[in-house]
C-alpha cells in the first residue's frame, strides 16, 4: 500500500522538567562511579606543593602509586559519596535548568539557540548547580584531600554526611558554603564552555555527514568539549580546591580570597602550576563528559521510545 510522501513527522517528544533534573542527576553519578579515583588524584596534586601537606606528587603515575602504596587500591575511591552527592545536587541541577532553557529558547522550527546563547544558558545553570551543589563539593575536596596530610592533621570523614555534620558543628553551617564564589565562577567557566561546546562540536560533526546521532558521535563531542573545559577552567579550579581545602590557624584562614590563592601560587610554584595536574583533570573531564552525556543520552532515548507517545 502506497504512503504519502508529504506526511509530517511526528513532533519529537518533550521530557517533563521532572525527568529532565532526574536524569541528568543519574547520568552524572552514573559516570562518578567510573571516573572518582581521577578526581581523587586531580584533587591530590591541585593540594601538592601547597604548606601543610606530606606528600608532593611529580606526575599523576606517581600519585596513584602512591596513593594505592600508603592508603591501598581503595583508597582511590576515598570520598565516593560526596562524589555521588555533589551529583545529585550540582549535575541535577545545572543539566536540568540546561535542558528546560534550552527547549525554551529553540526555534519553532526546531533550530538550535546560537553559541552565544548556549554559553549563556550553560553559564546561568552553572552558577545555580554551584550554588546548591557547594556542600557536597566542599566534602569532596576535603575526603578526596585527607590522605595527603599527617595522620595526627587528618579530619577523618567516615562519609559526605559525617563530613556535613562534623562541618556544621566544628566550623558552623556558613562554612558549608565556604569557597562558594571561585566554585561558582568556575562552574560558570566549566558550563559555558562544556555545554556550550558540546552542544556546538555534536552540531558540527553532524553536519559533517559523516556522524549520525549516536554514541560515536556523542563520544566525538564529549571529547572535545572536555579539551576545551580543561584549559579554560583549570585556574579557577585550583583556588576553589585550595580555599575549600584550608584551614582557619588563630582565626585567621590561608587565603583571603581566589585571588589571593591564584597570587600565591604563581608566586611560590610558577604560571604553569594553574595547570597543575592536567592530565588527570582532563582524563577525569574528558570521560566524566563523554559518560554523562551518553547516560543522558540513552536515558532520554528510552524515555522516548519506551514511556511517552509522540505528539500529533
Amino acid at each position: 500500500m502506497a504512503t504519502s510522501t508529504n506526511a509530517k513527522p511526528a513532533a519529537p517528544v518533550q521530557l517533563p522538567k521532572p525527568v529532565k533534573f532526574l536524569f541528568g542527576g543519574l547520568a552524572g553519578m552514573a559516570a562518578t562511579v567510573f571516573v572518582q579515583p581521577l578526581d581523587l588524584v586531580k584533587n591530590r596534586m591541585q593540594m601538592s606543593g601547597e604548606g601543610g601537606g606530606s606528600r608532593m606528587y611529580k606526575t599523576s603515575g606517581h600519585a596513584i602509586k602512591a596513593i594505592i602504596s600508603n592508603e591501598g587500591f581503595f583508597g582511590m575511591y576515598n570520598g565516593l559519596s560526596a562524589g555521588l552527592l555533589r551529583q545529585a545536587t550540582y549535575t541535577t541541577t545545572r543539566l536540568g535548568i540546561y535542558t528546560t532553557l534550552f527547549d525554551m529558547v529553540t526555534g519553532p522550527d526546531g533550530k538550535p539557540p546560537n553559541f552565544f546563547m548556549k554559553a549563556v544558558i550553560g553559564m546561568s545553570a552553572g552558577a545555580t548547580g554551584a550554588f546548591v551543589g557547594t556542600p557536597a563539593e566542599i566534602s569532596l575536596i576535603r575526603m578526596t584531600s585527607d590522605g595527603r596530610l599527617p595522620v595526627n592533621e587528618r579530619r577523618g570523614y567516615t562519609s559526605v554526611f559525617n563530613a556535613l555534620a562534623r562541618i556544621t558543628k566544628e566550623e558552623g553551617l556558613v562554612t558549608l558554603w565556604r569557597g562558594c564564589g571561585p566554585t561558582i565562577a568556575r562552574a560558570m567557566v566549566v558550563n559555558a564552555a562544556q555545554l556550550a561546546s558540546y552542544s556546538q562540536a555534536k552540531q558540527f560533526l553532524m553536519g559533517t555527514g559523516y556522524f549520525q546521532d549516536n554514541i560515536v558521535c556523542h563520544f566525538g563531542a564529549s571529547m572535545i568539549s572536555g579539551l576545551v573545559t580543561t584549559i579554560a577552567s583549570m585556574p579557577v579550579d585550583i583556588a576553589k580546591t585550595r580555599i575549600q581545602n584550608m584551614r582557619v590557624i588563630d582565626g585567621k584562614p590561608e587565603y583571603s580570597g581566589a585571588i589571593d590563592v591564584l597570587r600565591r601560587t604563581i608566586g611560590k610554584e610558577g604560571i604553569f602550576s594553574l595547570w597543575k595536574g592536567f592530565t588527570p583533570y582532563y582524563t577525569r573531564l574528558g570521560p566524566h563528559t563523554v559518560l554523562t552525556f551518553i547516560f543522558l543520552e540513552q536515558l532520554n532515548r528510552l524515555y522516548r521510545v519506551k514511556y511517552a507517545k509522540p505528539r500529533e
